[in-house]
């Protein structure tokens, strides 16, 4: 279907700007407090429109571990491991190493859903190693900077294990409800570290914070995890994750211009080798027909 073909641009503008969004929206808001905020009234938006176009709302019993899963992998730790990426590096840099997912999501795909590994794939895979190779460096070197790497790594993986997780175990109930449970699930669990570290809700938001965690929560949470899932029906798991290629690019670009992020030369060297490997591996991947009718 075409429209289907329009969702990859749609989630580059919504998951682009949503990193400048979280790292604005951080200024005033606790990490754990923001993904609660962002992932539970998403939930309540898709829920509330799934209830009001007549959707069922049940999960079947078997897919309610898949549906566990999912949520936690696929959303919890990304989330989370993003938020806290951003706190612990550039918003960019967080951006274009987070965005290794599709390379992740190769590896498992070959290893535990048997996806060809062709040469494309395998040589997106080296520069793709490089490039993060090259992101790394400063952080590694930068004495407390490793954990700039570790979050952003954690998120790419976690992403990547929950959609391959989640294509080898469909969930059986309509997609919005799923992805709103699944939200609910990632807000419960950003709701005990809400709990655990001791962190409080503010009074009150500055009106551009206010604007940026408003995106946040109904652009980039609500509207474009519902997009993504829909993708993920309709193409395999290396093209799904690798239509999302062009997020990091907008995310560099909405973070220079919004949050006045200056990458080094090095860092240009390192987005170019993550995002050529992406492309590589883009234009082999082999999009599932559309079922007729």
């Amino acid at each position: 279907m075409n429209s289907v073909r329009l969702i990859p641009f749609a989630l580059a503008l919504l998951w682009g700007f949503n990193w400048p969004a979280v790292k604005t929206g951080l200024s005033e808001v606790p990490p754990f407090a923001l993904r609660m905020i962002g992932l539970g009234v998403g939930a309540i938006i898709l829920a509330g429109v799934a209830a009001a176009m007549g959707r069922s709302m049940r999960i079947e019993r078997r897919s309610w571990w898949p549906l566990l899963v999912a949520g936690t992998l696929n959303i919890a730790v990304f989330n989370l491991a993003t938020v806290f990426a951003q706190i612990n590096t550039s918003t960019s840099r967080a951006a274009i190493l987070t965005f290794t997912t599709p390379l992740w999501a190769i590896v498992f795909a070959y290893l535990f859903l048997g996806e060809k590994l062709d040469r494309p794939r395998a040589l997106a895979l080296v520069i793709g190693i490089g490039g993060i190779g090259m992101l790394a460096a400063p952080l590694l070197t930068g004495g407390g900077g490793s954990l700039g790497l570790l979050f952003p790594m954690i998120a790419a993986v976690g992403w990547a294990a929950g959609t391959v997780y989640q294509k080898s175990h469909p969930i059986a109930g309509d997609r919005m409800v799923a992805t709103a449970y699944q939200l609910l699930i990632a807000s419960a669990v950003s709701g005990i570290g809400f709990v655990l570290a001791g962190e409080s809700l503010p009074q009150a938001m500055s009106p551009p914070v206010a604007a940026a965690v408003a995106f946040h929560v109904i652009g980039g949470t609500a509207i474009a995890y519902l997009l993504w899932f829909i993708q993920l029906d309709r193409l395999s798991v290396g093209a799904a994750s690798l239509t999302t290629f062009a997020i990091p690019v907008v995310g560099v670009l909405s973070a220079m211009a919004l949050v006045g992020d200056r990458p080094s030369p090095l860092d240009y060297v390192g987005f170019a080798a993550v995002l050529a490997a992406a492309a590589v591996a883009m234009f082999a991947a082999r999009p599932k027909p559309a079922p007729a009718g």
